[in-house]
């Protein structure tokens, strides 16, 4: 990274402790420590992230090319793929849906019985 050689840093290590003296040179080599790994700690955490969107990207723009195909055509598991997410999605909406009187949502129809033969 840097082009330090041994003389190079013995030097700056000499100024340093005619600058600072022996008492303060060790806290402030543990400060400028500790700001070193908060920095890589910090670049970790952006790449982390960067790397995270990127794949949330990739996985949407997947998404929308297999929309864009025709959906008879992609084998079953990626339809049942596909239909688990649309489920996943309806599930995150729904809990903000209206309640109504009944405590149902107002967007679903309610309720009917099958069961019982029309006269």
């Amino acid at each position: 990274m840097f082009d330090i050689g041994f003389w190079e840093l013995l030097f700056v290590a000499l100024i340093g402790l005619l600058v600072l003296g022996p008492e303060r040179l060790p806290v402030a080599l543990r400060g400028l420590q500790r700001g070193i790994q908060k920095v890589k700690t910090f670049g970790t955490s952006v790449q982390a992230e960067l790397n995270h969107e990127l794949r949330i990207k990739e996985l949407h723009d997947h998404l929308k090319k297999a929309e864009q195909m025709d959906v008879e055509k992609l084998s079953p598991e990626l339809q049942r793929s596909m239909a688990e997410l649309r489920e996943a999605a309806a599930g995150v909406q729904r809990p903000y849906a209206k309640k109504g009187p009944t405590g149902t949502d107002e967007s679903e129809p309610p309720p009917t019985d099958d069961s019982k033969p029309s006269s």
